[in-house]
């Protein structure tokens, strides 16, 4: 079957298909090398821009306080992941490609060091553990323990063809960034997306709609994504607004700052409510910020259940071109799973999870920790629906989960099989 015949029997799959498509099998043709576990490493590429916020400590020549300051750089560093987590398999591999479903388990573990002259960055660790298969949920836990930053969180995706031939994706869950030493905390929603250029096969992402970012200290930010799609307009683009509340949000002109541009290249800011043009102050460029390359162990000395050990073989085959290879590994891989299923509906077990676990939030009180006060700050439901959701929006109709994933560092402290 010839290469444009089997992409357009791909489409075809899709739109027939009932259920969550980010289930769905996907040809080999389609697929990365990578699994979707290894994305929230996304999340801290950017090591400089991370830590950032750390170093603001005075007042700005505009009498501006560190706390809006410190939102701004927030801000730039949120700006950067959303490039590392959207824009980089289309750079490397010329189009958007389906990651490999992580297995229920699966783990993946590595570190930044520090590149700065300087040494005011320090390490930075990452721990992501996949919580779940049905529905998929990969959990993340980053840390800088020079700066006492931790940065927790999880998604899950839900996947639908629209009308219009885009694979549409809703994120669930959210990220909480604390900079300890500061006592500040930070609710950061994410955005939702949609798939384009199936038709053409050369797809690639558009975010949409809204995410938000709430700062402990009371600043809000709303940052919408409008990006024009294949044939038109420029990709990728958004306008954040930022504000000294939500409730200032909800009146004309309270705008402090607005920042337009795209997401994953140059963007201007401008005081007040009027969106500045590209004569204004250049807010940050993200195409010339440097990212950082994750430190992983060698495969020969990773645990079973950390992603590229599991996957080598698969991946080889993916780069390779090799459909007999990645058929049977990917086969050995989910057999081996559902026998681990199997085994444990037998025994009367489930699988135990390694660092993470729920929390429900519904018998615990508001000031359990930051993630309910940061949401009830920015009018954010609590309730497990589509990231960025509303108190009181329809989507909250008939859902009473208020479960969510939680680091449990304590445990990943005590871990003796899988190193960093």
């Amino acid at each position: 079957m010839s290469g444009s015949s089997s992409w357009t029997s791909f489409v075809k799959s899709l739109a027939s298909y009932n259920g969550d498509l980010a289930s769905l099998t996907a040809p080999p043709f389609i697929l990365a090398p990578t699994s979707l576990a290894e994305y929230s490493q996304y999340w801290a590429e950017y090591t400089e821009l991370l830590v950032a916020p750390t170093q603001i400590k005075t007042v700005g020549e505009d009498k501006e306080p560190v706390e809006l300051q410190r939102m701004l750089a927030v801000i730039r560093w949120y700006l950067a992941t959303l490039k590392s987590q959207y824009t980089s398999r289309a750079s490397t591999l010329g189009s958007e490609k389906k990651p490999l479903n992580p297995f229920l388990g699966e783990l993946f573990v590595g570190k930044w060091v520090d590149e700065s002259d300087d040494g005011h960055i320090g390490e930075t660790d990452l721990a992501i553990e996949q919580v779940s298969h049905h529905p998929p949920i990969t959990a993340y836990g980053i840390e800088n323990k020079k700066n006492n930053i931790v940065l927790q969180g999880y998604n899950r995706i839900k996947a639908s063809m629209s009308a219009t031939g885009s694979l549409n994706v809703r994120q669930f869950g959210h990220s909480i960034l604390e900079f300890k030493d500061l006592n500040e905390q930070y609710l950061v929603t994410l955005p939702h997306l949609h798939l384009e250029g199936l038709l053409v096969a050369a797809p690639f992402i558009e975010l949409e709609q809204k995410s938000y970012i709430q700062s402990s200290a009371g600043y809000y930010a709303t940052i919408e994504f409008t990006g024009r799609g294949y044939f038109y307009g420029k990709k990728n683009s958004f306008k954040a607004k930022v504000y000294k509340s939500y409730e200032d949000s909800l009146k004309k002109g309270k705008e402090l700052y607005t920042i337009t541009g795209q997401w994953s290249g140059a963007s201007n800011i401008a005081k007040g409510s009027s969106s500045p043009t590209s004569s204004d102050p250049l807010f940050v460029d993200i195409s010339k910020q440097k990212a950082q390359t994750l430190q992983v162990k060698p495969i020969e000395k990773q645990h079973e259940l950390e992603s590229r050990r599991a996957w080598a073989k698969v991946a080889e085959g993916i780069k390779t071109g090799d459909m007999n290879v990645i058929h049977a590994e990917k086969s050995k891989i989910e057999n081996a799973q559902r026998e681990l299923r199997l085994k444990e509906k037998e025994a009367g077990t489930t699988w135990q999870n390694r660092w993470y676990e729920q929390v429900d939030y519904s018998k615990l009180p508001e000031d359990h920790d930051a993630f309910v006060k940061l949401a009830k700050l920015a009018n954010l439901s609590i309730k497990n629906v589509p990231s960025s959701t509303l108190k009181g929006d329809s989507k909250e109709d008939g859902v009473t989960d208020e479960t969510h994933w939680r680091f449990n560092r304590a445990k990943f402290d005590k871990e003796t099989e899988v190193l960093i």
